[in-house]
């Protein structure tokens, strides 16, 4: 399975690819950038790569990474992913992370939209949720701003640096119609 190129007005979505360790860690390498992850900022642009070549020795059927680049010069910005893919049950979680230099410029509300078509659509996904830590304002404003709603408290659900950290679960559900550029918020 091969992860197509999705493109948004002011942004192109591809998939992530070794090569861009040194981009992608201006966001994770920042601490302030990954507080609300999952794991720790990586230490230097090796430890970069090592993510990055976990997540692509996970098959496309089961989770993919997009670099967010913009469609104007080709600079990436940001990165969007589904994960915790289950086919039977037709869900998979969602996840995004911009540059520190990025932020508070709709990034994340152009390129999510284009990242849930293709999850609804093409995927043949029913459900897709985030998973989102309490004090994350930035990523819940998002995401009920997408249509997600609020599920509930999963209370200790994961640990990063041995503390346990407890996430908002976040779902929106297949719409009865294709998203459209106006899903944007």
């Amino acid at each position: 399975m091969t992860n197509p190129v999705l493109e948004t007005p002011r942004l192109r979505l591809r998939p992530l690819v070794e090569s861009d360790a040194a981009a992608m860690h201006e966001a994770y390498g920042d601490p302030e950038a990954m507080r609300f992850w999952d794991v720790p900022a990586s230490r230097d642009v090796a430890e970069t790569a090592d993510r990055i070549r976990q997540s692509l020795d996970v098959g496309a059927q089961w989770h993919a990474a997009f670099a967010v680049t913009l469609r104007d010069g080709g600079r990436m910005v940001g990165m969007v992913n589904y994960h915790a893919r289950n086919l039977h049950n037709r869900r998979l979680a969602v996840g995004w992370i911009v540059a520190r230099p990025w932020w508070r410029q709709g990034i994340m509300r152009e390129a999510t939209p284009a990242l849930l078509r293709y999850c609804f659509d093409d995927l043949g996904t029913h459900r897709i949720e985030a998973r989102i830590e309490p004090d994350n304002a930035a990523s819940i404003g998002l995401a009920e701003c997408l249509g997600f709603e609020r599920e509930g408290l999963m209370r200790d659900w994961m640990f990063v640096g041995g503390q346990p950290r407890s996430v908002w679960l976040y779902a929106r559900l297949r719409p009865g119609a294709a998203l459209t550029d106006d899903d944007r918020c």
